[in-house]
């Protein structure tokens, strides 16, 4: 089989962006070079990799396979990349942790930043991705550790307790919904959203709930933080979905009230998962034990 790394980078930029032009831009190749290259995979493996489309490619079940093993090979490789030169650097280590985005933004800086001033030797490769994403990763070996709502794991990956993570709806003090307490889902996915970026992991877990009930969520602004969001919904822009702790801290300073959403969906619990803790590197155990014990009580 005659392929390189550009390639397997391409093939996963390709699958991640659906799209074989974006795709090409990622990685920084000429589209025409581009598809020359996954011709060319496509030939040396003797199978179709991709189904290709007006509206962009999919993934053919042959090329949901080489997907992970890419990730697994160009993981090792950037793996045996950085930990070359952290030892060039005088670092010893290199944990790969993923975290979805409400772990990410409410919990883990500060948690993450007491680690590394305790352990000076050790760093942390961060990722944001949605739990199903998470979960994936850990069972082919892509991530040492993830934080990730328990919902979306396998039973055989381990997990420990982090934190509930329930999301709830967030609107301004005078819209009609502010004085409910709770709220099914399905009574609002037809008002105006505030929400996140595309790229951010909390919008897709969203808008698949909503895909489910039918609905497409209009959004007036897509924003990359909670305070952002809080603002938007206090102005009266729209309705918006976060985090309940994150939505308690922006109603502390915003015009905006928290209504809990009814869906089973909205209630996680949010857990630090690996494939097997005692099988970790003692670094990515070290981590482990320090999110554990500086999980909120």
């Amino acid at each position: 089989m005659r392929f390189d790394l550009v390639d397997l980078q391409l093939f996963v930029a390709v699958a991640e962006t659906r799209s074989i032009t974006n795709g090409a831009q990622r990685v920084h190749l000429a589209l025409a070079s581009a598809s020359e290259r996954i011709k060319g995979l496509e030939e040396a493996l003797g199978v179709s990799l991709l189904a290709r489309g007006r509206r962009g490619v999919e993934l053919t079940p042959a090329g949901e396979s080489l997907l992970d093993h890419a990730r697994i090979v160009l993981h090792n490789i950037d793996t045996m990349r950085g930990d070359l030169a952290d030892f060039a650097r005088g670092m010893k280590a290199t944990v790969r942790f993923l975290a979805n985005t409400s772990g990410l933004s409410e919990y883990l800086p500060k948690t993450l930043a007491a680690f590394l001033a305790a352990h000076p030797h050790i760093s942390i490769d961060v990722e944001e991705r949605e739990s199903s994403d998470i979960a994936r990763a850990i069972v082919i070996g892509a991530a040492d550790l993830g934080l990730a709502a328990e919902h979306a794991l396998a039973d055989n990956i381990e997990r420990m307790p982090f934190s509930e993570d329930r999301l709830v709806l967030v609107a301004a003090r005078n819209d009609e919904l502010a004085n409910r307490r709770q709220v099914d889902f399905a009574e609002v996915v037809k008002r105006d959203f505030v929400g996140l970026i595309s790229s951010i992991a909390l919008h897709a877990h969203i808008s698949g709930h909503a895909a489910r009930l039918g609905a497409r969520l209009r959004f007036r602004a897509r924003l990359n933080s909670f305070d952002a969001i809080g603002q938007m919904v206090a102005a009266g822009i729209g309705i918006g979905v976060m985090p309940e702790v994150a939505a308690k801290r922006c109603a502390r300073s915003m015009k905006i009230n928290v209504i809990r959403i009814r869906d089973s969906w909205a209630n996680r619990r949010l857990v630090i998962c690996a494939r097997s803790f005692r099988a970790l590197p003692k670094p990515a155990q070290q981590l482990a034990e320090h999110l554990r014990k500086s999980a909120p009580r």
